[in-house]
């Protein structure tokens, strides 16, 4: 793996590119993890190129206090490793908060995009909708004040207990979820600056949801392949949302991993890079 430090606005954005044949594949993390949410795919992929990156405030990549975090300046910031890596075609593959960056980026530049592959995702509001509690505590108006308070004035401890068991949720398999939930939970070590990222993304959420109703038209004339993969078990992004998603577009593909939770990439890494890299 080759690793990049990206200029991104004055900061630097953490990228590893393994080179390979074919269309870039551009992994995305959601939220709160990082790309080591894909250690347990990358090994599938075999010979293809493939980047994997942190979004600011995440993982490896800097993580300001004077940052914007919300989903479009995410979409910037995959527009700069794209850009940075010096990718011309790509393979958008996105999960959970990454959705609407990944599919805004690819609105911009249909030519420029092989497929969408969509892991447990989102784009816009929907009834089919059902956010885990902890982003429900840290995105609902009055109600994140008061969470954001516990926070600050418990510290790191109620915050790793919080993590642990709601993202620990995400997992099928105890033994995998015991192995990468402390490596995924790192991030979060430094409270004040790793936590900026997660409250500022949830804070912009709803926004998020309310607008990305405004571009429904522009996903029903996205003519690039779209495939819709989803966790079945995910008991939040659903298989409902993942009929729902599929729906938006007009050459979406839906494949459903029963057994799966909402990290389907961990949970059957072979089967999501078998979609990934299928023509």
């Amino acid at each position: 793996m080759e690793l990049h430090s990206v200029a991104h606005d004055g900061y630097r954005l953490w990228a590893g590119e393994q080179p390979g044949k074919g269309p870039g594949i551009v992994l995305m993390h959601g939220m709160p993890d990082n790309h080591h949410l894909y250690d347990r795919l990358l090994p599938h992929l075999g010979d293809r190129h493939v980047v994997t990156f942190d979004f600011l405030g995440f993982g490896e990549s800097d993580k300001p206090s004077g940052a914007v975090y919300t989903a479009d300046e995410q979409t910037r910031q995959l527009d700069s490793v794209i850009e940075g890596v010096g990718l011309e075609r790509v393979i958008l593959v996105a999960h959970d908060a990454s959705g609407p960056p990944a599919i805004d980026w690819a609105l911009a530049h249909p030519e420029r995009v092989e497929r969408l592959v969509l892991l447990n995702t989102y784009y816009s509001s929907m009834r089919s909708l059902h956010a885990p509690q902890a982003v429900w505590l840290y995105s609902t108006p009055v109600v994140r004040l008061v969470a954001r308070w516990f926070a600050r004035r418990f510290g790191n401890r109620l915050f790793r207990r919080v993590y642990f068991w709601q993202v620990g949720r995400f997992f099928r398999d105890p033994k995998v979820r015991d192995v990468f939930l402390p490596i995924l939970y790192r991030q979060f070590a430094d409270v004040p600056s790793a936590q900026r990222a997660f409250f500022g993304i949830n804070r912009d959420l709803r926004p998020t949801l309310r607008a990305r109703r405004r571009r429904l038209g522009d996903l029903a004339r996205f003519s690039r392949p779209v495939r819709v993969l989803f966790g079945g078990a995910d008991p939040y992004l659903n298989a409902r949302v993942a009929r729902d998603i599929a729906g938006l577009f007009p050459n979406a593909e839906l494949h459903l991993v029963p057994s799966a939770r909402h990290f389907v990439q961990m949970d059957d890494p072979e089967r999501v890079a078998d979609e990934i890299t299928r023509n």
